[in-house]
């Protein structure tokens, strides 16, 4: 089971409006929406669904709660806003969870994220509960690189992509979700406060070592986690602590430095295509880790005309 050490970032990296200013925000109220059933909880709040009073329409709704112990006080509007500009910024992609509203309760002061509802209401966490075929890891792929080349286009770096974090619609599409940890890129070479933002397992090899040097490849790693999982059916790593993370992955760059390779045991029955997508998402050093552009435009995604997508639905079928 991975272990969470998710930290709210920094303040002050929101979304700032044109000519460096601060941007006003104007809130609309949680009494617009009635409040149906609760659909998970977590450190940080409450999701339930809602249905919009006026227009009837059903959205997610993500009760935000305070910083201090027990999720008690204030919520930290600055993280809030952040979140929800973060994923605003990305509004428009099929593979990523829109976002329409920040609402406010006037009684309690209490801020809520008001978000697509996504049918079907499935983590990939719950659908990965064995390995799937290279086919299906390539079609589940596609969408998470999509989702991942939109969110680093806006400038956004999410920190926190997980299957936990990426839902299933009723048809197999993917969407990426939770944008709690994600906040804008920062120039090359400028630190990042905090290091190990996220879930651990998912974490990359340039935040255990602590300098806060990382970019969007974070990122790409994840996603280079999440892969071998998919084909494998497991966590490609199993740690309760960063030392003993960092150790696994040691021990990882080890082998492929003497073996040349993955020694996993789905490697062998994965194309050489799918190889050098899955090195090329796990490549230790973040300035040689693929890009999502350019794993897109790998030959590994290269589809013969008039070819069929095999359907998600064999995965959880």
């Amino acid at each position: 089971m991975s272990t969470a050490i998710r930290k709210r970032p920094a303040a002050g990296q929101e979304p700032r409006a044109h000519g460096g200013k601060k941007p006003r925000h104007t809130f609309g109220s949680i009494s617009d929406y009635k409040k149906l059933k609760v659909l998970g909880e977590g450190t940080y709040g409450e999701v339930f669904k809602a249905r919009h009073r006026r227009t009837r329409k059903k959205v997610a709704v993500k009760w935000v709660r305070g910083n201090e112990a027990g999720g008690h006080g204030p919520p930290d509007m600055r993280a809030i806003i952040r979140e929800a500009g973060c994923q605003a910024a990305c509004r428009g992609h099929e593979s990523i969870v829109q976002i329409f509203d920040v609402a406010t309760d006037a009684e309690t002061g209490d801020m809520f994220l008001v978000m697509e509802l996504v049918a079907g209401g499935q983590t990939l966490r719950e659908s990965l509960w064995r390995p799937v075929s290279e086919e299906v890891t390539r079609v589940m792929m596609e969408q998470l690189l999509d989702a991942a080349k939109t969110i680093h286009g806006a400038g956004v770096i999410h920190r926190d992509i997980k299957p936990e974090n990426v839902m299933v619609g009723i048809f197999g599409g993917l969407k990426v979700g939770d944008f709690g940890s994600a906040m804008l890129a920062k120039p090359a070479g400028v630190p990042y406060e905090e290091c190990c933002v996220g879930t651990r397992i998912y974490t990359s090899p340039e935040q255990l070592e602590g300098h806060g040097h990382y970019g969007q490849a974070v990122d790409m790693w994840a996603l280079g986690c999440i892969m071998a999982e998919m084909l494998g059916g497991d966590t490609l790593f199993v740690a309760e602590t960063e030392e003993e993370l960092l150790a696994e992955m040691n021990k990882l760059q080890d082998q492929i430095s003497s073996t040349g390779k993955l020694d996993f045991e789905f490697f062998e029955e994965l194309s050489e295509a799918g190889r050098e997508v899955l090195t090329g998402l796990l490549a230790f050093n973040p300035n040689e880790r693929i890009t999502a552009a350019e794993a897109l435009e790998h030959r590994w995604f290269s589809k013969p005309k008039g070819a069929e997508q095999p359907g998600f639905l064999s995965l959880i079928s």
